[in-house]
């Protein structure tokens, strides 16, 4: 019997030198974002000093979406307390009832990933830092995803633990710990950043900033006093989300323009890439 063949297309890298902006798109970062996490979970894990682990996490909450459905049919009858008087004894005629607006309250669980590393002291465990790959709900003004999350940032500074942001999102507002007018002062424009904020040095903000033609930093992830810190790079564990997720067919780099978009001299620079590198034709 013959054996059959199945013709499997190879995975191939993202044509972008480091944050690829077409995977901001908002049908794409989600799964971006938890690929990110699962991936760097892999990378500080094989490097962490006995006694540490890392562990994944998740922060749940309901959000109740209103969706207002224009009904086809009537789907209320009530017959109108007022009734015409009945003409030489005839019948009584119902009012026709106006068509209601149907209001469908759906209750929608979030889950938002992020990961912990840990120490295990006598039996217990002690959080020595968090990181966070900033969702789309984080930086969305008035989403009840960035006011947990600011929560959880008033908790750390109140804490006894690092922080590590890495924002891969050019749109939205602000979000990490470090004042963005204070950040100003020193860099120049970027379009991503990675914010270090450490609990033995609560002043002080260590922060790559990241400009959209440079590859993503090797960032330094602190642990406890007399312990170094584990050196993760990240623009090798994006490569490893992109090519693991296979996300070229579904970034549609055919389109041009990402979504949000890119500022003119970047978008001439990303069409310029990607005609270079045969995504894109040169008519």
């Amino acid at each position: 019997m013959p054996s059959l063949s199945l013709d499997a297309r190879k995975p191939m890298p993202s044509p972008f030198p480091g944050m690829d902006p077409f995977l901001e798109d908002p049908t794409i970062f989600p799964d971006l974002h938890d690929s990110m996490i699962y991936c760097l979970r892999e990378a500080v894990q094989a490097k962490l000093p006995a006694h540490y682990y890392a562990a994944l996490r998740a922060r749940i909450w309901v959000e109740s979406a209103l969706r207002i459905v224009q009904p086809d049919v009537d789907v209320l009858h009530r017959e109108s307390k007022r009734k015409r008087k009945p003409a030489s004894g005839g019948v009584a005629i119902a009012e026709k009832p106006t068509k209601p607006l149907v209001v469908e309250v759906m209750d929608d669980e979030t889950h938002e990933s992020y990961m912990e590393i840990l120490r295990r002291e006598d039996n217990k465990e002690r959080l020595v830092t968090s990181v966070e790959v900033l969702s789309l709900s984080n930086k969305s003004p008035r989403d009840q995803g960035r006011k947990l999350y600011r929560q959880k940032q008033r908790e750390v500074l109140r804490g006894k633990a690092h922080l590590v942001e890495i924002d891969l999102l050019r749109g939205g507002a602000h979000t990490t710990l470090v004042p963005l007018d204070r950040l100003l002062r020193y860099t120049d424009e970027f379009d991503y950043h990675v914010c270090i904020h450490r609990a033995d040095k609560a002043r002080k903000f260590f922060v790559y900033p990241i400009p959209l033609r440079e590859r993503l930093p090797v960032i330094e992830v602190p642990l406890l006093k007399g312990d170094d810190p584990v050196t993760v790079d990240l623009q090798a564990v994006l490569d490893r989300c992109y090519m693991a997720a296979d996300y070229g067919p579904r970034a549609r780099y055919e389109n041009e323009r990402p979504n949000p978009p890119l500022r003119p001299k970047d978008a001439k620079w990303a069409v310029q890439l990607l005609r270079d590198q045969g995504l894109l034709s040169d008519e």
